[in-house]
């Protein structure tokens, strides 16, 4: 066992964790965060995707250990208490989700993408979603979502 210090959706938490653990499982079964969802387990699907220190990164690839001292935001920490981000709410608007698996992960590529380029071509959109599986939408509306929010996000500056 290792004590990790991470900050998570704006909370400090201070935990033991078995040395071996991926982030996924501490995250769900340690925090009861369960947003970022268990998918495939390999990196390949991106249900799992979570903000690290403003990078996107796969939970079930990276050891717990890893990110100590790290800020971490997954899909409940973003947007404010009582009010949706506007990447949720064009999801919301635009039919970018169905099932709801993949919604955590399409979410935190986004934002990830948002922060970094605020104004994104359609191929910059394809490109940085390209890790997220979807088997329900065909990836249309999340696309028509990414681009509808992108002018909501960049008036509101970026983060959040």
């Amino acid at each position: 066992m290792a004590l990790l210090e991470i900050k998570v959706n704006g909370r400090e938490h201070r935990l033991e964790v078995d040395a071996t653990a991926n982030l996924l499982t501490v995250l769900r079964e340690q925090l009861f965060i369960t947003g970022p969802k268990v998918g495939c387990e390999t990196g390949d699907c991106g249900a799992c995707s979570v903000i690290i220190d403003g990078k996107l990164r796969r939970a079930c690839l990276t050891n717990a250990m890893s990110v100590s001292g790290s800020e971490i935001t997954t899909v409940e920490g973003v947007g404010e208490k009582g009010a949706l981000h506007p990447l949720q709410t064009s999801f919301y608007e635009n039919y970018a989700s169905q099932c709801g698996f993949c919604t955590p992960g399409m979410i935190m590529a986004s934002k990830a993408l948002l922060d970094r380029n605020p104004d994104p071509s359609e191929m910059e959109i394809k490109e940085a979603l390209s890790g997220n599986l979807c088997r329900c939408t065909g990836y249309v509306n999340i696309i028509k979502a990414v681009k509808a929010a992108a002018p909501k996000v960049s008036d509101q500056g970026g983060e959040k």
